[in-house]
Order: C-alpha cells, then sequence, then structure tokens
C-alpha cells in the first residue's frame, strides 16, 4: 500500500455495495472534498460495484476490490473482479446494453478507462479532481471544458459503450434529439473498426465538451487508418455519415515518446 491508499475486498454482493460507498464517501470528506463532489463519488462508485455485482459471477459472489489512491491533482477510484468481466447483456430488443451505468459514470466523473475480457476480470479506473468543472442547468460549460479520455478493449463491448457515451454527452450539451441520433451514429461508426487500426490495440478517443459542440479525436491509429475508417462511413447508394459532423480529417499528432501518430478528428455541433 502506498502512502495515501485505501484498499477494499470483500464479496461482491448488494449489501456490500453499500459498504463501499460509505468508505469512498469518508475518504472524499478527509481530502475536503464538497459536498456534491462527495455525492457524486459515491455515485459513480455504486455504478462501477453494481456492475461486478450483477454481472462478474453469475449471482455467486466472488471477490470485489477497491483501491482509492488520492494524488495531487486528483482521487482515482478503481473496481475490479476476478469473474467474467465487463459483459454487455441483452435489452428487450435482443440488442447488447450495459444499462444506464457507464454514461453516469462518463458524466460524473472527469476520466474513466474500463479494460478486461471474457474470462479475466474487468477494472473501471475513474478519476476525479478536487475542483470540478462546473455547469450550468442546460448543460453549457460554464468554466473550462471537459474532456474526457476513453480506452476500451477491442470487442463486443465497445458499441454499446460508444453510442451511450456519445448519447449521455451529447444530451448533457442540449443536442436536439435528431443531432443527438446523429451522434450515436458517428460513434456506432468508429466502433466498426477492430483493434488491429489502433496502434496500442485498444480502441482510443478523447472527447472534449465545449460550447453546444462535441470534439471527437479517434487514436492513436495506426497508418492509413484514418483513411479507412472515412471510407467505412460512406453509405451505399451515395452519401456518407461524416456529412453528420461539422467537420473531419485525418491527421498526424506527436506523441509523449517524441514520435507522431494518426488519429481521426471531428466535430460534432447541436
Amino acid at each position: 500500500m502506498t502512502a495515501r491508499q485505501l484498499r477494499l475486498t470483500l464479496p461482491a454482493t448488494a449489501e456490500n455495495v453499500l459498504v463501499v460507498r460509505q468508505a469512498v464517501a469518508g475518504l472524499g470528506e478527509a481530502l475536503g472534498l464538497s459536498e456534491q463532489r462527495i455525492a457524486d463519488l459515491k455515485t459513480v462508485t455504486t455504478e462501477a460495484c453494481n456492475n461486478v455485482v450483477l454481472h462478474a459471477y453469475d449471482g455467486v459472489p466472488g471477490p470485489l476490490d477497491v483501491v482509492a489512491t488520492p494524488t495531487d491533482e486528483h482521487l482515482e477510484i478503481e473496481i475490479a473482479d476476478h469473474g467474467h468481466g465487463f459483459r454487455p447483456r441483452a435489452s428487450e430488443t435482443g440488442e447488447s446494453t450495459l444499462g444506464l451505468g457507464l454514461p453516469l459514470i462518463a458524466a460524473l466523473s472527469d476520466s474513466f478507462e474500463v479494460s478486461g475480457e471474457a474470462g479475466a476480470g474487468s477494472r473501471t479506473t475513474m478519476r476525479f479532481s478536487y475542483v470540478p468543472t462546473s455547469y450550468s442547468r442546460n448543460g453549457t460549460s460554464e468554466q473550462a471544458p471537459t474532456e474526457l479520455d476513453l480506452r476500451i478493449t477491442p470487442g463486443a463491448m465497445v458499441k454499446p459503450v460508444l453510442a451511450r457515451i456519445m448519447g449521455v454527452l451529447a444530451a448533457r450539451a442540449d443536442f436536439s434529439v435528431d443531432r443527438l441520433a446523429d451522434t450515436v451514429l458517428l460513434g456506432d461508426a468508429v466502433s466498426s473498426s477492430g483493434g488491429a487500426e489502433f496502434a496500442d490495440g485498444d480502441v482510443g478517443l478523447s472527447i472534449r465538451e465545449q460550447k453546444g459542440t462535441l470534439d471527437v479525436t479517434v487514436g492513436p491509429l495506426v497508418d492509413g487508418a484514418g483513411e479507412r475508417l472515412l471510407a467505412e462511413m460512406d453509405v451505399p447508394g451515395g452519401g456518407s455519415l461524416r456529412t453528420l459532423a461539422r467537420s473531419m480529417e485525418v491527421t498526424r499528432r506527436e506523441m509523449p515518446e517524441g514520435e507522431t501518430a494518426e488519429f481521426l478528428v471531428f466535430e460534432v455541433a447541436r
């Protein structure tokens, strides 16, 4: 354990979700977080833990691991299981869905990551800055824009995760119903590519929300993947999903290691 860290391991049951909820609330109080920030922290922790309780062990409680680590800039909460992994479940319409948990996590945390694969467990990591961005009632940013960084292991969960995240961010930015649907369609187009198109094997996106727009950066991609993504947006008979975005282009950017990589960048406006 580090100098400042909370660790919990307990059976993944509904009753124990309350224990975890109170533990992180106490940590938030010790760190001096506001009441609203603590409420957000409790909500997203509950959602992440509920995903483990409902899906990881088929009703037979296995271990639920919680690690909370305060840094100088933010509080990081990690929720992990050792079961089936983070699996979409079938809805009444037969489509895969992850319910409302991930959209809530996306809306209330500053960034989060979901990783895992079938049979190897799942891990949800969420970060909360100590001074959160403030929003008006209609969802428009009053201060600095919010940026969400997302990395997802390729597989069946990519499409439902992206669809719901893009949908909730579009709704929060006060998009009309039609523009919200357009945004979800663009998320579906991005999710159609496999992990082989991404330089590090994981589907990676950065979504920046500001002044009624969503600026989406997809990547880093392998060379040529950006053009292939654009081609896959063409609709049989003419037309392209690209027209749903205000702008869309393939660009190269410098990486922290000093090398450059390819990215697909587009903007969606309400």
